[in-house]
């Protein structure tokens, strides 16, 4: 299968290119009823990057905390039927903040021209109409929602994404400046995601030479960054990582993610648990399916001092681990890249619940 994906349009790379946002959205606001929704982390409620808008009378500006959970259909639908109820149809959705950030950005921006509920779309190539104009603007690095097709919601029967080419961002702003602040843990957690796209990546049926040659530059970045001589959240680092995040998400548009995020998106869908933290706690103990890339990731662990729980699978009942499983089991996408087309023949339930009992 020849896969034929749309790639972010424009992308703005550099210190201070946070201050290009105001010009680029100028031309934008012709469109629609002429306004910007700003979606902006609840994190920078009261900081100078919130005061560097530039946002104009009418512009709508949401605070969004993405903790604990993260999004959900609902959250996007009461958010597209409020805007349009109070404001209109907007010029242009910019998304401010993290992976969750993005991925409610792209939704939300998809929702505005498509009717119903989002929980019609959780699939792929499902959206019917293309969404308003979007921009993102990533302020932490690694989870690849910055140039993703995918805008993953949590839904009251699946954790699944909008996928298709409309969902892509039309502008990225990468910034290396917005990152600075990201609490140390979730520095390291996130970047954790590029690294196991990539490794992910590189270990199935579906790759190839194009998804190589990005999950070879971020995977060569990311060993820079958690494991060189100068390791650690330095500026030069944030350089690397707000690239490497970008090239590990295009990695994995043209190959695909395996067993880790089956098994992640099992412990966010039932137990609530950060996608990227979730990918940590079910990478330490996948030895059989990447041994190399887990061996290289427990190093990482101990180099940064991060120390992730054991033993959490003693207080979860077998109606939980059966829950969780079954989310895990009905990625048919990741498991086919990871095992083979006759994955049914070597995965079962049984065999998912045997890993969760691992953690």
């Amino acid at each position: 299968m020849h896969k034929n994906f749309k790639n972010i349009e424009k992308v703005v790379y550099g210190r201070g290119a946070f201050s290009t946002m105001e010009s680029i959205l100028e031309p934008v606001r012709k469109e629609n009823d002429h306004f910007i929704v700003y979606l902006i982390d609840n994190y920078f409620i009261d900081s100078d990057l919130s005061k560097r808008l530039n946002a104009q009378p009418g512009d709508v500006i949401k605070f969004i905390d993405v903790e604990p959970s993260e999004p959900t259909t609902d959250q996007i639908d009461n958010l597209r039927d409020e805007i349009l109820g109070d404001k209109g149809l907007p010029s242009g959705v910019v998304g401010i903040g993290g992976g969750s950030i993005m991925d409610i950005a792209k939704a939300l921006s998809l929702m505005f021209t498509n009717e119903g509920s989002s929980t019609l779309y959780q699939g792929l190539n499902l959206i019917k109409k293309p969404g308003i104009y979007h921009l993102g603007v990533p302020t932490i690095s690694g989870t690849g929602a910055e140039v993703s097709m995918t805008a993953v919601l949590t839904g009251p029967e699946k954790k699944l994404g909008l996928k298709c080419d409309w969902t892509v961002f039309n502008q990225v702003i990468l910034d290396p400046e917005l990152i600075a602040s990201v609490p140390r843990d979730k520095w390291f957690y996130t970047g954790m995601d590029t690294y196991i796209h990539c490794i992910e990546s590189e270990n199935g049926i579906l790759n190839n030479a194009f998804s190589h040659a990005y999950a070879e530059q971020s995977l060569k970045l990311c060993r820079d960054i958690f494991l060189g001589d100068v390791a650690g959240q330095t500026a030069e680092n944030d350089d690397k990582l707000m690239v490497a995040s970008l090239m590990g998400g295009l990695s994995l548009t043209y190959s695909e993610v395996g067993v880790c995020h089956a098994l992640s998106y099992g412990l966010s869908k039932i137990l609530g648990e950060k996608h990227c933290y979730a990918n940590c706690v079910a990478f330490q103990h996948l030895e059989d399916y990447y041994p190399q890339g887990v061996a290289e990731f427990k190093t990482m662990l101990k180099k940064h001092d991060v120390t992730l729980p054991q033993g959490l699978s003693k207080d979860w009942s077998d109606a939980t681990v059966t829950a969780m499983a079954q989310v895990a089991y009905n990625l048919t996408h990741m498991w086919n890249h990871a095992i083979g087309t006759d994955w049914k023949d070597k995965i079962t339930l049984d065999t998912i619940k045997a890993l969760y009992r691992r953690m």
